[in-house]
C-alpha cells in the first residue's frame, strides 16, 4: 500500500447561491410603480396617481445607479404604447384617406388626436423624470424624456415599420393643399396641426425637421408640376391684364398660406417656383400678347396694369430689363411714326407756295412733349421712379429725335412761337413749366450747336421786331440753357439782350444829338446798333437800292454814331428792319407796318401813274434786291392776306414775267395794318445743306479749340487719350467723331501748333 504521508488532501469547494444586490432589487420592487404610473399616464388618469410617491420612486432609481434600466424601461413602455395606439387609432383611418382624398382629412384629425395626447403624456411622465433628466441623460449623452418621446413618435407612428402612415399622411397634406389651390375649401385647423407635429419633431442632428426632410421636399416638387401646368392654362384662356391679377392672387395666397398652416421659412421656395413658372417662362408671351400686351397698355395707358407688370416681372431675374427693352422699343416705335409723320406731311406739300413751315414744326415738338409726358406719368405711377426704366426711357427719347434731322430747328421754331404768343395770358408757373418740357427735350439733342444756331435766328427776330412777350421768360429761357450747357453756349445770346438795352441808350442819345443838329431825318428814325459776333447776320449785307430819303437818314445817323464810338464801322442790313407807311386809299388811309425790303417795292408805285403797272423785271432793277429776296417781299405783298399790289395773272407763285399795280380799291377794318414777309419757317434743301457746311466750320474751330486746351495742359499725350478728352470736352455741344479729331490733329500739326513725338507717331506734343 502506498504511503500519502506528505501530501494534502484535495477538498471540494462548495459555493453559496448568489444573492440580488439591493439595486437590482430596488428595480423590481420600484419599476412596476413607475411603468404603472405610465400606463395609467396614457390612459389618462393621471389623477389617481401620488406625484410624490412616483416622483420619488423615479429619483431612488436614479441615485441608486437604476438609470440605465430606468431610461430604457421608460423607452421600451412608450414605444408600446405608441405602436398600440397608432395600430388602434390610425390604421382603420388609412383605408379612409385612400378612397376619397376629401376624406382624408380624418387621418389628419386621427394623427392630431395621437400626437396631441403623446405630448400631454410626455410632458407629465418629464415631471416625473425630472432627476434623471438633470443627472443620468447629460452623463450619457441621451436625448432627455421629452426628445427621447419625440423620437419614438416620429420612428413608431410617423415613420412606422409597419404601416404606411407616412406616405398617407404626405399624400393627405398634399391633397388638402392642392385642394385649396383649386378652390375647395379645407380643414385648414387640421392642416396646421399636423405641419406643426412635423417641424416639432426634429431629425437625430437636433437641427432638421421632419418637415423639412420629409414633407417639405415633395410639397416643392408638387408645386412646380401644379403651376407649370396652370401657366400653361392661364396664359392660353386669358389676357395678360387678368393672367398679371392670377399670378398675383397667387403670390399672395401662398404668402398667406405658409403664414397660417406651413411655415415661413417654405415661403420663399414656393414664391420661387410661382414666379419662375408663372412669370420667368412667360416673359415674352404675356408682353407680346395682341389681345392686352405691353404695347397695348402703353397705347391705353393702363397705368395700373403697367404698375402690376412692373411688380411681377421685378421679381424674376431678367424681368426687369425685358420690360425696359420693350418699353424702349415701344417709344422709338411711337417716336418713328412721329418722324414719318413728319416726312410725310413734308412730301405731300412740296409743290405748293407756302410751306407747312412753323405749323409742322410745332406739331411735331408738341407730339413728342406729350409722349414724354406721358411716360414720365408711366414712370412715376407705374415704374415707382427706377432710375434703370428712367435711363432706358430717356435713351429711347434720345435715339429717335436725333434721327430726325430737323429737331434741333423744330425744337427753336417751337420755343420762338412760344415765346411770341402762346405765352400771352399764361401765369409764370405755367411758363416756366412749358420751357422747362422743352429743355428736357433739348437735352436729348446731341447736335445742341445747331440748335443754338437757329435759337440765335429766332432770337433776334423776336428781339428785332419786338415780337417776344416777355423779357423774363427770354431770360428764363437762357439761363435754363446755361444750366444744361454752361456759359461759353449762352454767352452771345445774352451779348444780344446787351446790345438791345445799349440800343435804347443809343437812341436816347440821337434824339438828343439831333435838337442840336442842322439836318435832320425826313421822319423817324429808330436804329438798332449790333455786335456782329454776337448776331446771326451774314457777313456781306443783302444788297438793296434804298430811296433817297432812306440814305439821307442813314447818313446822319453814321455822323452821330462816328463822333461817339470812332473807328467802329457801321453795316446797313436792310433784311433785319422794318418800315411803317402811311399809305392812301380809295376807302380810306391806312398805316402799313412792313419790311425794309417791302417798303422799297411799295414806294417806287408813287413815281407810277394811277393804275399803271410795273413788271417784275422793272421792280428787280429798281430795288436791286436778289431774286429770292425780291419774290418773297412781293408775295407778302401782293398774295397774301392783305393785297396791296395786285398782280396779273393771278398765282401764288411769282414769275420773271409778272406785272404789279398799285390796288386803290384795298379796303380793310383795321387801320393799322402789319404785313409779314412771306418766308418758309423751316428750312428748304438748300439752306439746310448751307446751314451744316456752317455748322461744320464751326465745329472744325471747337474741336481745335478743345485740341489745344487739352495739349497746353498736358504737354504731351497719347493719341487714343487725347481723342477721349476731347470728345469729353465737346459732348455738350455734339458728338465728335474720331476721324474728325484725328484730322484736326493733322492740321493742327501742319500749322506747328503740335508735333509728334520722335520714335513714336502716336503721342503728341505740344508746341509752345
Amino acid at each position: 500500500m502506498a504511503s500519502l504521508q506528505g501530501r494534502r488532501p484535495v477538498r471540494g469547494k462548495i459555493r453559496p447561491p448568489q444573492r440580488r444586490t439591493t439595486t437590482e432589487s430596488l428595480f423590481d420592487t420600484t419599476w412596476p410603480t413607475l411603468a404603472n404610473a405610465i400606463i395609467t399616464i396614457h390612459e389618462q388618469k393621471a389623477y389617481t396617481l401620488s406625484y410624490e410617491v412616483v416622483y420619488r420612486s423615479a429619483y431612488n432609481l436614479v441615485i441608486h445607479k437604476c438609470g440605465e434600466r430606468l431610461y430604457n424601461g421608460v423607452k421600451d413602455l412608450i414605444e408600446k404604447q405608441l405602436e398600440s395606439e397608432a395600430e388602434s387609432k390610425i390604421v382603420p383611418v388609412l383605408g379612409i384617406a385612400d378612397a376619397s382624398p376629401s376624406e382624408g382629412v380624418q387621418l389628419l384629425k386621427a394623427i392630431q388626436k395621437l400626437w396631441e395626447h403623446h405630448v400631454v403624456c410626455l410632458l407629465m411622465i418629464t415631471d416625473i423624470l425630472v432627476h434623471m433628466d438633470k443627472n443620468y441623460v447629460p452623463q450619457s449623452r441621451l436625448p432627455r424624456t421629452y426628445d427621447m418621446g419625440l423620437y419614438l413618435f416620429r420612428d413608431t407612428v410617423i415613420r412606422s415599420p409597419k404601416y404606411p402612415i407616412q406616405s398617407h399622411l404626405q399624400m393627405v397634406l398634399l391633397n388638402q393643399i392642392t385642394m385649396e389651390r383649386k378652390g375647395d375649401v379645407i380643414d385648414r385647423g387640421a392642416v396646421k396641426s399636423c405641419t406643426e407635429m412635423l417641424l416639432a419633431m426634429k431629425e437625430n442632428n437636433g437641427m432638421d425637421s421632419v418637415y423639412n426632410t420629409d414633407f417639405e421636399v415633395l410639397l416643392v416638387e408638387t408645386s412646380r408640376e401644379f403651376y407649370k401646368i396652370e401657366s400653361d392654362d392661364l396664359v392660353r384662356l386669358f389676357d395678360p391684364s387678368e393672367y398679371m391679377r392670377k399670378v398675383e392672387n397667387r403670390l399672395d395666397e401662398e404668402q398667406q398660406r405658409c403664414s397660417y398652416y406651413l411655415t415661413e421659412k417654405t415661403e420663399p421656395k414656393i414664391r420661387a417656383i410661382v414666379e419662375q413658372e408663372m412669370i420667368a417662362k412667360h416673359l415674352k408671351t404675356v408682353m407680346e400678347m395682341e389681345n392686352g400686351g405691353l404695347k397695348q397698355l402703353l397705347n391705353n395707358n393702363r397705368r395700373d396694369d403697367l404698375e402690376r407688370m412692373y411688380r411681377l416681372f421685378s421679381r424674376v431675374a431678367d424681368g426687369s430689363k425685358e420690360l425696359q427693352t420693350g418699353v424702349s422699343a415701344y417709344i422709338k416705335e411711337s417716336g418713328k411714326e412721329i418722324n414719318a409723320n413728319v416726312r410725310e406731311s413734308q412730301a405731300e406739300n412740296t409743290d405748293k407756295a407756302v410751306p407747312l413751315g412753323v405749323t409742322l414744326a410745332l406739331r411735331w415738338v408738341q407730339e413728342v412733349l406729350d409722349l414724354k409726358e406721358k411716360f414720365d406719368a408711366i414712370l412715376t405711377s407705374a415704374f415707382a421712379k427706377d432710375k434703370a426704366f428712367e435711363k432706358a426711357i430717356n435713351y429711347a427719347f434720345e435715339t429717335f429725335i436725333n434721327l430726325n434731322p430737323k429737331a434741333p430747328e423744330f425744337m427753336s421754331l417751337f420755343i420762338d412761337n412760344k415765346l411770341k404768343k402762346d405765352f400771352k395770358g399764361k401765369s409764370d408757373d405755367e411758363v416756366d413749366s412749358i420751357l422747362s418740357k422743352t429743355t428736357t427735350l433739348f437735352r436729348f439733342l446731341s447736335d445742341k450747336d445747331v440748335f443754338e444756331r437757329y435759337y440765335k435766328q429766332h432770337l433776334s427776330n423776336r428781339l428785332l421786331l419786338g415780337k417776344s412777350l416777355s423779357d423774363e421768360a427770354e431770360r428764363g429761357m437762357i439761363s435754363k440753357l446755361k444750366i444744361e450747357c454752361g456759359y461759353q453756349f449762352t454767352s452771345k445770346l445774352e451779348g444780344m439782350f446787351t446790345d438791345m438795352r445799349l440800343s435804347t441808350d443809343t437812341m436816347t442819345s440821337f434824339k438828343e444829338f439831333l435838337e442840336n443838329a442842322v439836318d435832320t431825318p425826313p421822319f423817324e428814325l429808330s436804329v438798332t446798333v449790333l455786335t456782329s459776333t454776337y448776331w446771326p447776320v451774314p457777313s456781306v449785307p443783302v444788297p438793296c437800292n434804298l430811296p433817297m430819303d432812306f440814305l439821307a437818314a442813314t447818313k446822319i445817323f453814321e455822323r452821330f454814331h462816328t463822333s461817339r464810338h470812332n473807328g467802329r464801322k457801321l453795316t446797313w442790313h436792310t433784311t433785319m428792319g422794318n418800315v411803317d407807311l402811311r399809305a392812301t386809299f380809295n376807302a380810306r388811309k391806312h398805316e402799313l407796318n412792313v419790311s425794309t425790303m417791302a417798303a422799297v417795292v411799295l414806294l417806287l408805285f408813287n413815281n407810277v401813274p394811277d393804275g399803271e403797272p410795273l413788271s417784275y423785271m422793272a421792280i428787280e432793277q429798281e430795288t436791286g434786291l436778289p431774286a429770292e429776296n425780291l419774290k418773297r417781299t412781293l408775295q407778302s405783298v401782293a398774295c397774301g392776306k392783305f393785297k396791296i399790289l395786285i398782280k396779273e395773272p393771278k398765282s401764288r407763285d411769282i414769275a420773271d414775267t409778272d406785272t404789279f399795280k398799285f390796288n386803290a380799291a384795298f379796303s380793310e377794318k383795321l387801320s393799322r395794318i402789319k404785313i409779314q414777309t412771306v418766308a418758309s419757317k423751316v428750312e428748304n434743301a438748300v439752306e439746310l445743306r448751307e446751314t451744316k457746311e456752317k455748322v461744320d466750320d464751326a465745329r472744325k474751330h471747337m474741336a481745335e479749340a478743345a485740341i489745344v486746351r487739352v495739349m497746353k495742359n498736358r504737354k504731351s499725350l497719347d493719341h487714343n487719350n487725347l481723342v477721349a478728352e476731347v470728345i469729353g470736352q465737346l459732348q455738350g455741344r455734339f458728338n465728335p467723331a474720331p476721324s474728325m479729331i484725328k484730322k484736326r490733329i493733322e492740321a493742327l500739326i501742319e500749322r506747328e501748333y503740335l508735333e509728334r513725338a520722335p520714335g513714336d507717331r502716336t503721342i503728341y506734343n505740344y508746341l509752345a
